[in-house]
Formats: C-alpha cells, sequence, structure tokens
C-alpha cells in the first residue's frame, strides 16, 4: 500500500510539472503555411524574393470610399498616402492607385485594393508582423474606411479561433466527461480516477509538444487535437482497466491480487492499444509538411503520456481505493450485447448484409468529394477577413491576390510568351516587362521597373478562376526561357499534389503496421486483415459525412483533414479492436469454441466500448461549435465515425464476420504459428 502511495505521489507531481510546462505550449505554437518544401512554387517564391524583392501579396486592404468613387480625387490621394504608408511595414506594396490595374478596382467603383508582400515565414509575419499592423490598419475615417486581409491575416485569425475553442472546449469537456463518467461507474472515486488518466494524458501530452517545439514548428491545431485525444485515449484506456478491475474483484480476489492481474491482462492490452495508435498517427510523419507532422507529433505525445498513466499510476490508485471503486456489475448491458451477438451470428448474411448495406449508403457521399485548398471561409461569417473576401467576391471581377507567377532567373522579356499566356482558358490578364496583355493583344505599356532585374524576368498571371489546374497549363506553356511557376495558386496545387500523392503510401503504412501489431496480439493473420477492412467501412461513414455537411461550402474538401481524421479514426478504430479482439481471444484460448468466444468476448467488452465510445465522441462533439470549419470537420466527422463503429461496425458486422469465417478467424501460416 506504501508503494502505491508513493507512486501516485510522484505521478501527480510530474503531472503538475508537466502542467506548468504546457502553459507556454499554445503561446510556442504557430499556424504552418500550406506549402510543399523543395516544389517548384517554393524555388519561384525564393528567387521573387531575392532577385526582384517581392513576392505573392500576403497582405490586403480593402478600401471602401464612403462618398463618390475611389477615382474622386480627395479619395485617391488617401489611398496613394495609404500606399506609401503601408511600403513601411512591407517589402512590396502596391495598389489601384499605384499601378492602374482595373482588376484591383470593384465594378461599381466605390473600393479599390491595396496589395502588399509581407517578407518571412508564417510565424515571423502572424505572430510579429500582423498583431501590430492589423490594428494600426484598420480605420473608419471621413473619406474612406479600410478594412484588413490577406492570407497570412485570414490564417492569423485562423489561428486565434483555434486557441479561443481550445480554451472553450478546456472550460467544457473535462466536466462534460466526469458528468459522462459518474454515469457509468455511480462512483465518483472511479469517476475522478478515470478522469485523472485523461487530465495527466493532456498535461503531458502538452509538454512533450512544447519540447517538440524547440526543434521544429507545430500546428497551433496539434493543441485541440492533443486535448480532445489526451482525454478521450486516457479515459478510453482508464475505462478498461477500471471495468477490468471491478471483474477481477467481483470474482472475489483480494485487491493487491485484483490490482495485479488487472495489469496483465488490461495492461497488456491497453499496451497493445497504444503502439497500434501511436503506430497510426506517426504515419503523418511521413508528409514532408510541417501542418501534418503537426498531429503526428501530437498522436505520440498523447500515447506516450496515456499509456503510462494508465498502466501505473492508474494501478497505483485502484490499489489505495480497493473497493471504493467497486460496483454494481453491468450484467444487464452484458445480457442485451450477448443476445445481439447470438442473434447476429444466426443470421450473419441477412443482418451483416442489412448493416454493411447502411454503411456504404451512409458513406457514398464520398464518392463525390473534390479536393481544394482553403481560403477565409475557413473562418466563420463574423470574422474580418472572411467579411472583406466575400466583399471581393462580390464586387471585384477576379482577385489579382491569386496571380500566378512565372519566374525566369535569366531571361530577356519576351512579348510572344505573355501573349501565349494570356491565351489561356480563364486569363484575364498577363503584367510582363514587354507590357500587359489580354487575349493575346498588348493592352498596357511595357513596366521594366518592376518585371526585370540582373538578367531575369517574371511574369504575373491574373485569371478569373481559382482552378489549380490553370497551373498546370500555364507550366505546359512553351516558354523561350526556363521558368519556374509560383504564386499562392501554384504553392497550394504543390502541396494538394504532395499530399495526394502520398496518399497510397500513408494508407499501406497504416494498415500494414497495424496488421502486425495485431497478429503478435492474437497470433493470427485473418484477425488483423479483418479488422482494417471493417476499420475501412467505418471511415467511409465519417469521409460521406464531410463531403455531405461541408463540401457545398466552398465546393471542395482541403485534404489534409481528411487525411488527419483517417489516421485519428483508424486509430481509435483499432483501439476499440484491440480491447474486444483481445476478450474473444482470451475467451477462445479457455474455451476453444467460436461461437461462445465472441458472443462472450463481445458481452464483456460492449458496455466498456459503448461507454468509452460516448464520452469520445461527446468530447470531439465540443469542435463541432467551434468557428473554424477544419475544426467542425474533425468534431462532427470524429463523432460520428466512433459511433458508427462502436455500434453497427463492432455490435453487428464483427460478430457477422466472426461467425461467417469461424475458426478461420485465428488462422496463421504454419511458419508463422505460435510455438507453446
Amino acid at each position: 500500500m506504501r508503494g502505491a502511495r508513493w507512486v501516485l505521489v510522484l505521478g501527480v507531481l510530474i503531472t503538475l510539472a508537466a502542467g506548468a510546462v504546457a502553459a507556454g505550449t499554445l503561446g510556442a505554437l504557430s499556424l504552418n503555411r500550406f506549402e510543399a518544401p523543395g516544389s517548384e512554387s517554393m524555388r519561384a517564391k525564393a528567387l521573387l524574393a531575392d532577385r526582384f524583392g517581392t513576392g505573392s501579396p500576403n497582405l490586403a486592404l480593402l478600401v471602401t470610399a464612403k462618398q463618390g468613387t475611389v477615382d474622386d480625387p480627395a479619395v485617391a490621394e488617401a489611398g496613394r498616402e495609404l500606399t506609401r504608408e503601408l511600403t513601411g511595414w512591407a517589402g512590396d506594396a502596391w495598389s489601384y492607385w499605384t499601378r492602374g490595374s482595373a482588376t484591383l478596382r470593384s465594378e461599381d467603383a466605390r473600393q479599390a485594393l491595396v496589395l502588399a508582400w509581407i517578407p518571412g515565414d508564417a510565424h515571423t509575419v502572424r505572430r510579429t508582423v500582423l498583431p501590430a499592423l492589423t490594428p494600426e490598419f484598420t480605420r473608419d475615417g471621413p473619406l474612406v474606411r479600410v478594412e484588413v486581409g490577406g492570407g497570412d491575416e485570414v490564417f492569423r485569425q485562423v489561428m486565434e479561433q483555434a486557441r479561443a475553442d481550445f480554451l472553450r472546449a478546456e472550460i467544457v469537456v473535462l466536466p462534460l466527461v466526469l458528468g459522462l463518467l459518474w454515469l457509468v461507474y455511480r462512483r465518483f472515486a472511479a469517476a475522478l480516477v478515470t478522469l485523472g488518466v485523461g487530465v495527466a494524458a493532456v498535461a503531458g501530452a502538452l509538454a512533450l509538444i512544447r519540447a517538440v517545439t524547440l526543434f521544429t514548428d507545430v500546428s497551433t491545431f496539434a493543441a485541440n487535437l492533443a486535448l480532445v485525444m489526451g482525454v478521450g485515449l486516457g479515459v478510453d484506456y482508464g475505462l478498461f482497466v477500471v471495468f477490468r478491475f471491478r471483474e477481477e474483484l467481483a470474482r472475489g480476489l483480494p485487491v493487491s491480487d485484483a490490482v495485479g492481474r488487472t495489469v496483465a491482462t488490461a495492461g497488456r492490452t491497453v499496451l497493445f492499444s497504444g503502439v497500434t495508435v501511436a503506430a497510426a498517427l506517426a504515419v503523418l510523419l511521413v508528409f514532408p509538411f510541417p501542418f501534418l507532422q503537426s498531429f503526428g507529433y501530437a498522436g505520440l505525445a498523447v500515447v506516450l503520456a496515456a499509456v503510462p498513466s494508465a498502466t501505473v499510476l492508474l494501478p497505483a490508485a485502484l490499489r489505495v481505493l480497493g473497493h471504493r471503486v467497486a460496483g454494481r456489475s453491468p450484467a444487464r448491458e452484458r445480457v442485451f450485447w450477448r443476445e445481439v451477438a447470438a442473434r447476429v451470428m444466426r443470421r450473419p448474411w441477412s443482418l451483416g448484409g442489412a448493416a454493411l448495406a447502411v454503411v456504404l449508403l451512409l458513406g457514398s457521399p464520398f464518392l463525390g468529394i473534390r479536393f481544394g485548398v482553403p481560403d477565409d471561409r475557413v473562418l466563420p461569417e463574423s470574422a474580418p477577413a472572411r467579411q472583406l473576401y466575400d466583399q471581393v467576391r462580390a464586387g471585384f471581377p477576379v482577385e489579382e491576390a491569386d496571380a500566378v507567377q512565372v519566374v525566369a532567373e535569366q531571361g530577356a522579356p519576351s512579348a510572344g510568351y505573355a501573349a501565349t499566356l494570356s491565351r489561356i482558358d480563364g486569363v484575364v490578364r498577363v503584367d510582363s516587362a514587354a507590357g500587359s496583355f489580354a487575349d493575346g493583344r498588348p493592352v498596357e505599356a511595357p513596366d521594366a521597373t518592376r518585371f526585370a532585374a540582373g538578367g531575369g524576368t517574371w511574369l504575373s498571371v491574373v485569371a478569373s478562376t481559382g482552378r489549380l489546374d490553370l497551373v498546370a497549363d500555364i507550366r505546359a506553356a512553351p516558354a523561350p526561357f526556363e521558368v519556374v511557376v509560383g504564386g499562392y495558386p501554384a504553392e497550394l496545387a504543390d502541396y494538394r499534389d504532395g499530399v495526394i500523392g502520398r496518399l497510397p503510401l500513408v494508407a499501406g503504412l497504416i494498415v500494414l503496421i497495424t496488421c502486425v501489431v495485431l497478429f503478435a496480439m492474437t497470433g493470427s493473420v485473418v484477425a488483423p486483415l479483418k479488422a482494417s477492412a471493417l476499420n475501412l467501412l467505418s471511415l467511409s461513414v465519417m469521409f460521406g459525412a464531410l463531403v455531405f455537411l461541408f463540401q457545398d461550402r466552398t465546393g471542395t474538401i482541403e485534404p489534409s483533414i481528411p487525411i488527419l481524421m483517417f489516421c485519428v479514426a483508424y486509430a481509435l478504430s483499432m483501439d476499440y479492436e484491440v480491447f474486444l479482439l483481445s476478450r474473444i481471444k482470451e475467451e477462445h484460448d479457455r474455451t476453444g469454441d467460436v461461437v461462445t468466444s465472441v458472443q462472450e468476448g463481445i458481452a464483456r467488452s460492449a458496455p466498456l466500448v459503448t461507454a468509452a465510445a460516448a464520452i469520445l465522441a461527446a468530447s470531439f462533439a465540443v469542435y463541432a461549435t467551434s468557428g473554424v470549419v477544419f475544426l467542425q470537420m474533425l468534431g462532427v466527422g470524429m463523432a460520428l465515425a466512433v459511433v458508427v463503429d462502436a455500434t453497427i461496425i463492432r455490435g453487428v458486422l464483427l460478430p457477422a464476420a466472426m461467425a461467417l469465417a469461424g475458426e478461420a478467424n485465428w488462422w496463421a501460416p504454419r511458419l508463422l504459428r505460435r510455438r507453446p
């Protein structure tokens, strides 16, 4: 008993120390740009900055005339002065009044844009420059109203909203989970120690993430994931350990023996589950993109904190609390799930087929998914940057900030090349040192001072459409000199292609790694493959919901979020699979009977899985009310995936599949079979 108390004291002190370190984590996080390191667009970006002192505009000021139009002399002078003032903050700034470009003026002539390129990485621009610049240039004077936007300002506001959602979720999630745990246990002590595992997991994970930020950028969203996964996974593991401890006490074992038996059985399962979850999320590190790697760090940190909390601290707490954790046996729930499993196993084709049809129907919208890139519409309509771009979309013919930049390190201005690019479908105008062209014809005089320097040149391709395949058309156009194509659309296209191109590798690695872990646990080749197939079915429902609920907002889905959700949902699905299979395998080893072992394993595990799923789904659902679409997608999609997985998949399709496979559930080639 004394040893258990010392373990608890030491664990509490470590958790408090981790909490102190974690307090500084939010301030150390950033929101990475959607960029593909080493891509053609990144080479173009570097060349533009180094050779020409400019780049894609990442800041925009929308100037609205209070009276008359932006061409009125007083308003025009105010616009020029605003442009000069902004030049002091930026590496390059230009506007309708300094360049005379008609695409920088609204169709009703009441609004105009000032664009600027602020050099620096996302951390510098969003944390150092914009917090001071945005309030300075947000104005409402007698002549004009000025609103601040731009790509980096949009995602700075996303970062602030994500932080606010994190703090709100902290306030809501912990009391919510504690209340749900009390409903499950009907013992406050059991609820409190289980929640303690989740709190320790969150504190430890955030502290580990803080350490990672010393070496690399980590996205703000990593904290949101660490919170909900830390609470969810920690509580899952806590439930599994406490349920098993109660079961051992109900068999009449002394407290110390019950703890030992719990660690030997449930502790082993938690360890396998942790390895599976960690492996699934570590695959995100395969992507060379800091945004996705951030979630890999967060997932690994959660597992590294949750597993020791559940297998060391919680058993010590159970040793101290003893029978104060004991409660009623969930006999009614076990009878219900045993009957469900028995009914499904008697009619596996009809009931399993019906469940499969429901899952496929719910997942069918996924067939219409269109991958795209994010914009200001990830913010709520009340966000200032969102309001600015709603006005731009309604009043301006094109968004010149989304121009594609074609850069030649060495090359003389070419009117023919500029004219060729201007004929590409969707291109409104091409600005170059040889002049501006539209539909193959010159429309403005040359501007050699802007578009040529040091023997090189560059061209700005302004389009009327945000289609990313326009970048491919520009890259395919014959050029008189070697060029690299960049600009915001090209950066997004390269990022999207890099993410999607690695999808098969990521999916294959996740399935392979988790199958190896499940084989190590069960000794079967069939069980891991069947588990992977069932997991993919539950994920299809989640992806169907994403398309059905979110794709219509912008017409596309940003690919990083489904990939993140795939890894997280697959890991959590395997978490439940490990819980169920461990009990089924334990019963099969004891009885040798396939039908009885499945029914008894499900009867003993299903109450736990449904309780864990309800708590985890509620934790994720907190983010459904977020102001950021990314977090809404994570909250809604993950909550739905968890509920479907714990009910239709594990309650119907799993017993149906195991009934059909029979003894083949535990088959393995002779070379791989365990020897006694």
